[in-house]
């Protein structure tokens, strides 16, 4: 009887796999990193989207903090279209905002382009122009109410040595809102100085010796290197300076009270009043909610632009 010699040929059976891959929103990097977040995203959904969504809900009721509120359905955004007051108040926020926004960039900006032009002590007169910045703005408002008295104040005095009779700024109807927004450049300016300077020094130097070597003047300079390499700083600042103007409330509140009228009332200040004077929740979180809607609509647009104005190493 022949035998068979030949090894007997038997099939790999494929090795299964040990185990599943772990998603990579569980790898330890991942978790690592939503542990450094967490804390900045429970504040953000207690202090921030907690309110919002309070003020959707209160806007439709009516309540005055004392009694049980009652359903108003969307009677409170319908008031706002009648009401001259909001209106007004919106109008003065805007052209706070409007004003405001391109003073405090030009006199920062200038000030960070003075000092790093290789200014000695740079970091004493940094220091010392960030100081209004830091200052609270109780203090500053009572400093300015001073500067502003009509016939005592520095300001006037100042524009008397020139043969100017300076106007009653903060009761007159056309120098009242000049006057915050002056004092409120001189409070701001410091925060957008500092962010042009760190701007400015980031920039490589090798751009200006190629510019020189090219006869580049300093206007072109300025205009081709410059400021397209500041211009995520500058993006930064206008879009935090804006958000800050149309949520002005404090020095308006203490130098002029909204007045005279409500020449100075602004936007928070209203919504203020209506909540807290008025008890109307109601319709302040009707009114803090088209305020919240215009901040979204003019920061999704400035992002918008960005993309064509905004120049990015990568």
């Amino acid at each position: 009887m022949a035998v068979d010699l030949a090894p007997a040929v038997t099939t790999p059976t494929p090795s299964r796999p040990t185990s599943k891959p772990t998603p990579r929103w569980r790898s330890r990097e991942a978790l690592t990193a939503w542990l450094f977040i967490l804390p900045s995203l429970i504040g953000f959904l207690i202090f921030t989207a907690g309110p919002v969504v309070a003020a959707g809900v209160i806007s439709l009721l009516n309540w005055n903090l004392f009694s049980s509120p009652t359903w108003a359905g969307l009677h409170n955004f319908a008031r706002l279209g009648p009401d001259p007051t909001f209106w007004s108040a919106l109008g003065n926020t805007v052209y706070f905002t409007l004003v405001s926004v391109p003073l405090t960039i030009l006199v920062s900006l200038a000030l960070a382009l003075l000092l790093n032009q290789g200014v000695r002590r740079v970091a004493v007169f940094r220091s010392l122009l960030l100081l209004p910045y830091a200052t609270i703005t109780v203090a500053v408002a009572f400093v300015w109410i001073w500067l502003y008295i009509p016939h005592d104040g520095l300001v006037n005095a100042v524009l008397g040595w020139f043969g100017i009779n300076g106007p009653a700024w903060l009761i007159s109807d056309n120098w009242a809102m000049p006057a915050l927004i002056l004092m409120s450049v001189w409070k701001s300016f410091g925060f957008g100085m500092v962010v042009f300077l760190a701007g400015l020094q980031a920039i490589p130097q090798q751009l200006y010796e190629a510019g020189r070597v090219d006869g580049t003047s300093p206007w072109n300079s300025f205009r081709h290197i410059t400021l397209p390499m500041l211009s995520p700083a500058l993006f930064f600042v206008i879009v935090t300076s804006v958000i800050g103007s149309f949520q002005v409330f404090d020095q308006a509140l203490i130098m002029t009270n909204g007045g005279p009228g409500t020449r100075t009332t602004t936007l928070v200040m209203y919504i203020y009043r209506t909540g807290f004077e008025n008890y109307d929740q109601g319709y302040a979180a009707a009114q803090s909610l088209v305020l919240f809607a215009f901040i979204v609509v003019i920061t999704a647009g400035q992002f918008l632009f960005q993309r064509r104005l905004v120049h990015y190493d990568n």
